[in-house]
C-alpha cells in the first residue's frame, strides 16, 4: 500500500479515516475506527501526510502521530467544508474524512499552528482566567438586576456598585433579598481572589521566558498579552510575514472587491477573539499614556487618532503590535526595537 495522504475525521469515540496514494486513488477507507484503535492504526502506517480539523484533542493527536514520523497539519473546519462535494454525497463521517484528505493537499490551504503541551498548559491558564472574568461580570449584572427589582439602580462600575451597596443594602432590602445579595458579593470576592492568583501565575510564566520578555518590550503588550501570544503563535514559523498574523487574528479589513474597484469594510474579527481583545486593550492603554512623548511611534499614533479617530487608531496599533510580535518571535535578538524617548 503506497499511502501518501491521510484524512482523519476526529470525534469523541468513533473516528473515520480516508487515505489516498500519490495519484489520488483511495487505498485506505475505514469509516469506523474506535478511539482505542486509532493510535495503533496510525503507528503501523508508513510515514505520510495526515490532515485533521482543528478541534478538541487535535493537537494531542497531532503530537502523537508526529512521534511515528508522520507530517501532521491542522485546518479550520470552515476551510474544509467546500471540499465535501455535497452534490455527490451527504454529510457523514466518511465524507468528512475524504474532504479533509483532499483539503490538506491544496497548495493555498491555510493551516493552524501546532501547539506543544507547554503552550496548551499556558492557554489553560488564560481560558480559566477568562472564564472567571465572565463569571464575575455575570454575577455583578445579577446583583444589579436583583437590586433594580427593589428600586435600587446602581452604576455598572464594580467599585461604585460595591460602595453603594454597602450604604443602602441593610435598610432597603427585605431579609431574603439581603441574604442573596450578600452571598453573591461573597462569591465575587472569591472570584477576585482566584483572578489575582491566576494573574500572578501568568505574570510569573511570562517573566520566566526570554521570548515573552522580549514581547513585553513592545508598547501595549504586558505579561498577559505576551503569554497569550507566545502560547498561541509559538515560534511563528507557520506565518510568512507579520501581516498574515494580523489577518489570522482578524485585525485586517474585510474586502469585497469586483471590477477593479476595491471595497474595504470593518475588520474581519476572524481567529482568536481573546488575543485580539488583549491587543486592542493594550493599544488603548498606549493611547491613554501618550502624554507629551515625541518618539516616532507616539507621533504616528497621535497623527492617526487625529486623522482616523480613536477606534480605528486602536485597531491599527493592535495590528502593528501583532506584526511586530511576529518579528520578535521569528527573529529573536536580531529584531531591534526603536528606543522610546522620554
Amino acid at each position: 500500500m503506497t499511502l501518501a495522504t491521510l484524512g482523519i475525521d476526529l470525534a469523541k469515540n468513533v473516528f473515520a479515516v480516508h487515505g489516498v496514494d500519490k495519484a489520488g486513488k483511495a487505498v485506505l477507507i475505514k469509516p469506523r475506527v474506535m478511539r482505542d484503535q486509532l493510535a495503533a492504526l496510525i503507528a503501523q502506517l508508513p510515514p505520510c501526510l495526515i490532515g485533521m480539523e482543528a478541534c478538541s484533542g487535535a493537537h494531542h493527536w497531532a503530537r502523537m502521530f508526529q512521534q511515528h514520523g508522520h507530517t501532521v497539519k491542522l485546518m479550520a473546519s470552515k476551510l474544509v467544508a467546500p471540499y465535501r462535494m455535497s452534490g455527490k454525497r451527504g454529510k457523514n463521517d466518511a465524507a468528512d474524512a475524504a474532504a479533509i484528505c483532499e483539503a490538506v493537499t491544496r497548495p493555498n490551504m491555510r493551516f493552524v499552528p501546532l501547539k506543544d503541551e507547554h503552550q496548551q498548559a499556558a492557554l489553560c491558564l488564560h481560558r480559566t482566567r477568562q472564564g472567571f472574568i465572565e463569571e464575575r461580570t455575570a454575577t455583578y449584572n445579577r446583583v444589579r438586576g436583583l437590586l433594580s427589582e427593589f428600586g435600587i439602580v446602581l452604576p455598572q462600575s464594580p467599585g461604585k456598585l460595591r460602595s453603594n451597596i454597602a450604604v443602602r443594602m441593610d435598610d432597603a432590602l427585605p431579609g431574603w433579598a439581603n441574604r442573596c445579595i450578600r452571598d453573591l458579593l461573597e462569591h465575587i470576592n472569591r472570584l477576585e481572589e482566584r483572578l489575582g492568583e491566576y494573574d500572578r501565575a501568568i505574570g510569573e510564566l511570562a517573566r520566566q521566558d526570554e521570548r515573552s520578555r522580549r514581547l513585553m518590550e513592545l508598547r501595549g503588550i504586558g505579561p498577559t498579552t505576551a503569554s497569550a501570544l507566545l502560547a498561541t503563535l509559538g515560534a511563528a514559523l507557520d506565518f510568512r510575514n507579520g501581516r498574515q498574523v494580523a489577518a489570522w487574528l482578524g485585525l485586517t479589513p474585510s474586502q469585497y472587491s469586483s471590477g477593479g474597484k476595491a471595497r474595504l469594510g470593518g475588520i474581519t474579527k476572524a481567529g482568536d477573539a481573546y488575543v485580539r481583545t488583549l491587543l486592542v486593550s493594550g493599544a488603548r492603554a498606549v493611547m491613554a499614556n501618550l502624554r507629551d512623548k515625541q518618539d516616532r511611534l507616539s507621533r504616528w499614533i497621535r497623527s492617526l487618532v487625529e486623522r482616523r479617530g480613536y477606534w480605528r487608531a486602536a485597531v491599527a496599533i493592535a495590528a502593528k503590535n501583532a506584526r511586530m510580535a511576529w518579528a520578535v518571535l521569528k527573529y529573536g535578538d536580531a529584531f531591534q526595537l526603536e528606543p522610546v524617548e522620554a
